[in-house]
């Protein structure tokens, strides 16, 4: 019977998904159909609305909205700017220099987004149009664009650590810190491939050092900077939990826009709340479905069905990661990744204990990959977004990932090989 209501899920999903519902919705959608079919588990109704309620009225969920709104007010101050100038200055100079100027500012302004697409629409633009006219052919400039924005949901503040926290019944405190030794990993991957690529290609170097600049430049960036340390500092020493942490990095990019930069108005600040809400709002409700179908699928043995399957391959638990961070990057290629989320997380979970799997370290697994998902063809989310804010042709975005796939790979294996990298932060502060 667990293989029929499987099958049929799978069908109805992918369905609604195929005829263009978006896959959030296909997911409640889906739900709300399998549970009054004939052949599946008997609902209690009373449960089945206290489980549609409790999967909204979440205080961790609350870390969601005020995330986004201050990635969106922080987009808004003109921060944005000053980050791209003090990069420059730091590592301009050098062969390639506006390449590792991108991987420096998404590295940096991960800690204000926590959004791969937020990083590519909102700063991809600008880093693009340096380097063209600072030399750069546009497929080389539009690959780094697109390959350094994936830093951005791993290192804090991330809203894909957030969901996958909620779904999985774990500390979004130390999710946020076990991501930040991966996320710099990528980086490193990412600026060793553009120190390789800049001395095959004589990409050029814009100028010379300027110390003064470089320190006028890093003081005037400093507000952006301490952005994220406060988020992540706070969450290691204690101050505050993940969820207080979204709420203080609202009112500092309050404080912020108003008194330091003077750049937003009473205006900006209705409209940047006015989209939160309407954001939030989907969101919430699509968590309340999660919550349904977490319920469907333990009331139907979906998750002991595929615990037998996954066992009766007789894998190691390494060799069991692998081949599910392989379906989690198909998936993620054909799927926006809260979306996979919402699906796997409620499916895998249950599983963990018996698969020997950690649930931080899987949990940033599950994450990397999805974000990989989002640049890789045909149909990764960013390859769209990057046609879009450049004009280059989607079969020129595509090209100039090539060169990038190979070092994130071996990022991700080594993720998956060695927990440590994932785990030693968070057992060095005491959050494990």
């Amino acid at each position: 019977m667990s293989e029929i209501l499987l099958a049929a899920f799978i069908g109805i999903l992918f369905l609604l998904y195929g005829i263009g519902v978006p896959a959030a919705y296909s997911l409640a959608m889906t739900v709300l159909v399998i549970m009054f079919l004939p052949i599946g588990p008997e609902l209690n109704f009373i449960v089945v609305t206290q489980r549609f309620w409790s999967g909204m009225n979440s205080w961790v969920l609350l870390a969601v909205p005020f995330f986004l709104m201050a990635g969106r007010i922080m987009n808004i101050t003109g921060i944005t700017d000053d980050m791209f100038n003090f990069a420059t200055e730091l590592v301009g100079p050098v062969r390639g220099g506006l390449a590792q100027v991108n991987v420096v500012v998404s590295l940096i302004f991960s800690g204000m987004s926590g959004s791969a697409v937020a990083d590519a629409a909102g700063i991809g633009s600008v880093e693009y149009e340096a380097m063209t006219t600072n030399g750069y052919e546009g497929e080389d400039a539009v690959g780094i664009t697109g390959a350094s924005s994936i830093i951005g949901p791993i290192i804090p503040p991330s809203i894909p650590i957030v969901v996958y926290a909620v779904l999985a019944q774990e500390s979004i405190g130390t999710l946020f810190i076990a991501g930040v030794v991966p996320g710099l990993l990528m980086a490193l991957a990412m600026a060793g491939t553009v120190f390789y690529l800049a001395r095959k290609h004589d990409w050029p170097s814009s100028g010379s050092y300027d110390l003064s600049a470089l320190f006028e430049s890093f003081l005037k960036a400093l507000p952006g900077l301490v952005a994220p340390l406060i988020i992540i500092g706070g969450i290691l020493f204690g101050v505050f939990t993940a969820t207080e942490a979204a709420l203080v990095a609202v009112v500092y990019a309050i404080l912020l826009g108003f008194f330091y930069y003077r750049s937003i108005t009473l205006r900006d600040l209705y409209e940047v709340s006015k989209e939160t809400f309407e954001d939030t709002a989907s969101i919430v409700v699509i968590f309340g479905f999660a919550n349904l179908y977490a319920y469907w699928l333990t009331l139907a043995g979906i998750p002991d069905l595929i615990g037998d399957i996954v066992t009766g391959l007789g894998a190691s638990t390494v060799v069991t990661m692998l081949l599910l961070a392989l379906v989690l990057l198909v998936l993620g290629t054909f799927m926006e990744g809260m979306a996979v989320l919402l699906i796997m997380v409620p499916m895998l979970v249950p599983l963990y204990p018996e698969l020997g799997i950690d649930p931080i370290h899987f949990g940033i697994v599950m994450v990397v990959t999805l974000m990989y998902g989002l640049v890789t063809p045909p149909f990764g989310l960013i390859l769209f977004v990057l046609e879009r804010v450049t004009n280059e042709s989607l079969d020129q975005v595509m090209r100039s990932m090539l060169p990038y796939y190979l070092p994130l790979l071996v990022v991700l294996l080594l993720i998956i090989l060695f927990p440590e990298l994932s785990l030693a932060l968070p057992e060095a502060f005491g959050l494990l």
